[in-house]
């Protein structure tokens, strides 16, 4: 059982190709082998996802809860801005979420300003680049250590 999942939405798979001058020359591989190696450090366990459908995310979300994750570090991605139902089932399986953005949403489109998770995650990270996430790995750690029985 993973205490981590760290949840990877749309496009995400291009990382490394994608708009570097936004993205970064980063792989989603490079990604999570460093993330493996900061959950290493920091004592816990994290597993990954990524997919392009909403309804892939949404089953992932609902078979962590059932598998004992405790939180999910997410990165919508597109779906910040239109997925309410993404949104909901963080709600309806009670399970905690931090947003991380690659990118800094809120000096982009007007469009991407609103984020679905903002309000219901436990904090958000945007603009630090794929070092947003070893930080929400931190967080993800405190909240673990915190929370565990």
């Amino acid at each position: 059982m993973s205490q981590v999942l760290v949840l990877n939405g749309p496009n995400l798979n291009l990382l490394g190709t994608r708009e570097p001058e936004k993205y970064g020359s980063s792989t989603l591989a490079d990604l999570e082998a460093t993330l493996t190696r900061d959950a290493e450090t920091l004592g816990v366990s994290v597993d990954f996802y990524q997919n392009n459908s909403e309804g892939a995310l949404i089953d992932r979300v609902q078979a962590a809860k059932k598998e004992g994750v405790q939180i999910v570090i997410l990165n919508p991605a597109g779906y910040s801005h239109t997925s309410v139902a993404l949104r909901d089932v963080f709600l309806g399986v009670d399970m905690p979420v931090i947003e991380v953005h690659i990118s800094n949403i809120y000096a982009r489109e007007a469009f991407r300003h609103h984020s679905y998770f903002s309000d219901i995650a436990i904090g958000t990270l945007a603009g630090f680049g794929i070092a947003g996430y070893s930080m929400a790995l931190t967080a993800a750690s405190a909240f673990v250590k915190n929370n565990s029985n």
